[in-house]
């Protein structure tokens, strides 16, 4: 996952009622402008996937039929559920099984690179270090780093050291000492087919009893979100809905300002997989979809900002610790499979 977020430091005290405000904007399509002193933001905002009538009266359908064309089960129902006025995906989510398995190709070298780290992780070396590792064991298996160049971004990997929740950039003067916590979420391009994942790393093997605790429940966030998903026809809604209940049950928060995503085809493609919210709502995840579970679990507040040093490092609001697990998975007609963890 490598999208941005609104938020920048030195905005960070702005009330939760703009953020709204913005979501309001996203989901009519809108696009926002505004500026601060001499620097002016531009906003370029994409519709979410929402069934909203048209300006004209006229109801949108996601999934159609075409004329004389059998109607299987599942054609059946998503066309219920997109009755009801739920939100489903359109025919050009469905991934192909030529496409599934070019994703699950490039899920191996994405799971090899996480792997490869496990034992290459220790205190003493930079971030820098950890992204030249996944530079070249991602060329050496010939494939093509993602994030590398993706709207300016320079690296490799991200990775995210303790407060850090997502997009920490490597650098040589980051250094890890025993006990750090980071996350290094790299997504790999095989053959044009994208895979993505994430994974902390304990440096040393030993941390804070609480830092040790957000990382196993920021886990079993991810777990539970799974499970969610073991049968199809769920909703994006009921995977954070369950997320956001296990994260508050162990007194920690739920990032609400970045989401997991379709992925396959592109680096980020619909549905936004939000890890908090109610159940029913979102978008229906049927058979063939492709896309990401990625939790992230504030021990303090779930609000975050930008460092606007570099437009891309997001950090806790408190600056108190983070972690996050995300996997790769496709909807089958018996619930997820990981592609790639």
């Amino acid at each position: 996952m490598l999208a941005k977020t609104v938020r920048r430091k030195g905005l960070c005290g702005w009330p939760c009622r703009f953020v709204l405000l913005l979501r309001i904007l996203i989901s009519f399509n809108c696009s926002y402008g505004l500026s601060l002193g001499n620097r002016e933001i531009n906003l370029v905002i994409r519709p979410l996937s929402r069934n909203f009538a048209a300006m004209n009266g006229k109801k949108k359908y996601s999934w159609t039929i075409e004329k004389g064309q059998e109607l299987t089960e599942m054609d059946r129902i998503i066309l219920a559920a997109q009755e009801r006025g739920k939100i489903v995906p359109s025919r050009k989510l469905i991934k192909t099984p030529e496409q599934i398995e070019g994703i699950r190709r490039a899920g191996v070298i994405n799971t090899g690179i996480l792997d490869m780290l496990t034992d290459k992780i220790h205190a003493g070396m930079s971030t820098l270090e950890i992204d030249d590792m996944v530079a070249k064991y991602t060329a050496d298996h010939g494939a093509i780093s993602a994030c590398l160049g993706y709207e300016g971004f320079p690296k490799s990997c991200c990775t995210s050291v303790n407060e850090v929740v997502c997009h920490g950039i490597p650098n040589e003067w980051e250094v890890l000492e025993d006990g750090d916590i980071i996350n290094v979420d790299c997504t790999t391009i095989l053959d044009g087919y994208y895979a993505d994942a994430s994974r902390m790393y304990v440096v040393g093997g030993k941390t804070d009893p609480r830092w040790q605790k957000l990382v196993d429940v920021a886990w079993e966030c991810l777990k539970i979100g799974e499970e969610v998903c073991s049968k199809p026809y769920v909703y994006v809604g009921d995977i954070g809905n369950a997320i956001q209940k296990h994260a508050h049950k162990n007194g920690f928060s739920v990032v609400r300002d970045l989401a997991g995503h379709g992925v396959g085809l592109e680096f980020h493609e619909e549905p936004d997989v939000d890890h908090y919210g109610h159940k029913g709502t979102g978008m229906l995840l049927v058979p063939g979809m492709v896309f990401t579970i990625e939790p992230m679990i504030n021990m303090g507040t779930w609000e975050v900002f930008c460092d606007e040093d570099d437009g891309w490092t997001i950090v806790t609001e408190d600056e108190l610790p983070s972690a996050q697990w995300e996997h790769t998975f496709v909807m089958t007609e018996h619930g997820v499979e990981v592609l790639t963890h």
